[in-house]
């Protein structure tokens, strides 16, 4: 598959899609409904192929690996380990393909890949300075069991009615509602989230753990500072206010737990023989880690083009923004020498 026929490279070796970043028609007037259903059914579009995938793992999760709501009713170590090294083998089994495949088999070679360097082994930003074991040690030794004490408590709340239980035989047109909405509230909690986490001192602090990956591999996308991680996965409270059933609850966590993978894979596509690919949908979350300050959502609500944070990957978006980082430097020279008596 020929990445040349789907975007260019620079004279880094670079690469960048010809199509540019555009919303889904979706908050658009007039509306567009064929439009809007040949997004919404196909492909790739909302539900193919990631999110149908992440569903498809939450719902075999619960019919196939997850204690009975009967065993769930008591805080136990024993089902609580289990879902601890359940959801670690997950991780490792879904991110681990994506890096077997794109980094270390290199299959594909630097084909569709946004930036031709390979994850640093000798930068001091990253544990141990080497950024793929440092992102592996943050996804299991902080993502995974804070995932895993959401999902704990959850299920627990779930099982004792202490949260709103709904059927899904009961209710199936209800349900299944909720489990479409699930991703757009995701990028909707994402979004605030990673606008909080973008105030100076919690960027400083917690959020630039993350940030080191300028170039991110697929293990980069959980290498997060507890406390992100802490707000990331907070999402799946949601379920303990609206009416739910444990299905919608895994789903959430599934999707905030493997999306990320896809998401910081790097690579444009995942190419499947000579003319077959499979879009990771990551170039927009690229241009946020090479550029910091744009696309902090990357889904179905235009939220970045709203408040004036979207980047399409033109040189005009790099303009703008590259425009507000001049009037914000401004703005803060002024104010420092208002502070210091001086004329700025």
């Amino acid at each position: 598959m020929d990445d040349t026929l789907y975007g260019t490279r620079d004279k880094r070796g670079d690469w960048k899609p010809n199509k540019l970043l555009q919303y889904p028609p979706v908050f658009i007037w007039p509306a567009k409904p064929v439009a809007f259903l040949k997004w919404f059914f196909g492909y790739p579009g909302y539900l193919m192929p990631w999110n149908v995938v992440y569903a498809v793992v939450a719902t075999l999760l619960w019919l196939c690996a997850t204690p009975s709501m009967e065993t769930m009713k008591t805080l136990a170590p024993g089902w609580i380990a289990y879902l601890l090294v359940r959801n670690a083998v997950l991780v490792f089994l879904f991110f681990g393909a994506f890096h077997l495949r794109l980094y270390m088999q290199k299959k594909q070679g630097t084909s569709f890949k946004y930036n031709s360097k390979w994850p640093s082994k000798d930068n001091s930003a990253f544990l141990f300075s080497n950024q793929t074991v440092d992102n592996v040690i943050w996804t299991f030794a902080s993502a995974v069991p804070l995932w895993t004490a959401f999902e704990v408590l959850t299920l627990w709340a779930f099982a004792n009615g202490i949260i709103p239980y709904v059927d899904f035989a009961e209710h199936p047109i209800y349900c299944a509602i909720i489990m479409l909405l699930i991703p757009a509230f995701r990028d909707l909690h994402f979004y605030l989230v990673h606008r909080l986490i973008h105030w100076p001192p919690l960027y400083h602090a917690v959020h630039k753990l993350h940030h080191n990956n300028v170039n991110p591999g697929p293990w980069s996308g959980l290498a997060m500072h507890p406390v992100e991680h802490l707000l990331y996965f907070s999402g799946v409270l949601i379920h303990w206010i609206v009416p739910s059933n444990p299905i919608h609850a895994l789903f959430h966590l599934t999707h905030a737990a493997l999306a990320p993978a896809p998401g910081h894979a790097g690579f444009d596509k995942i190419v499947i023989g000579e003319e077959a690919g499979i879009d990771t949908h990551a170039y927009d979350h690229y241009l946020h880690h090479k550029f910091f300050e744009c696309n902090y959502a990357d889904g179905v609500i235009p939220l970045d083009q709203w408040f004036g944070t979207f980047h399409d990957g033109t040189k005009e978006a790099e303009d703008r923004m590259n425009k507000r980082f001049m009037e914000r430097a401004k703005k803060y020279a002024e104010k420092q020498a208002r502070r210091s008596g001086t004329p700025s």
